[in-house]
């Protein structure tokens, strides 16, 4: 028997990639301190970017909420860098944890570093950095899987 599935949530209006998908995990390997407001990130076209085992990804959080292809990202405030323990798919809306704080969620990404690494955007209700949660190295990192009906 062939199950039919519902539509899959939507997130502010915006594409999201659909379908169910593991829980990635990583480390903090490095904790930033700073926030600024005229950074200028450019968000990518991409809903999604898939990470390996072993990489080292910036962690950026956000209030702008723009999620159209090269849209300027001004609003920064920097978490730290996170080496990714299990590999999988990294989707705009999916819930982002670094140890028991709750940051926010994935707005998108910026390739300004790659191959080196992306900033992984992070939107938040407000400009959060690694000094204003109180962050260390050796935290556990979650990118858990947006809630929707499959």
């Amino acid at each position: 028997m062939i199950r039919q599935r519902n539509a899959p949530a939507q997130l502010s209006g915006a594409a999201r990639e659909n379908g169910p998908k593991r829980t990635v995990t990583g480390t903090l390997v490095k904790v930033l301190l700073h926030s600024r407001t005229e950074r200028g990130m450019s968000l990518e076209p991409f809903a999604s970017r898939c990470v390996r085992v072993g990489e080292v990804h910036e962690l950026v959080t956000t209030d702008q909420r723009d999620t159209a292809p090269g849209a300027r990202i001004d609003r920064v405030g920097f978490l730290g860098f996170a080496e990714i323990a299990t590999a999988g798919v990294l989707d705009r809306g999916d819930e982002v944890f670094v140890g028991e704080h709750r940051v926010g969620t994935v707005l998108g990404f910026d390739a300004c570093h790659f191959p080196n690494h992306y900033n992984v955007l992070i939107a938040a209700d407000q400009l959060l950095t690694g000094e204003k949660l109180d962050l260390r190295p050796e935290l556990p990192v979650r990118f858990v899987p947006a809630a929707a009906e499959f």
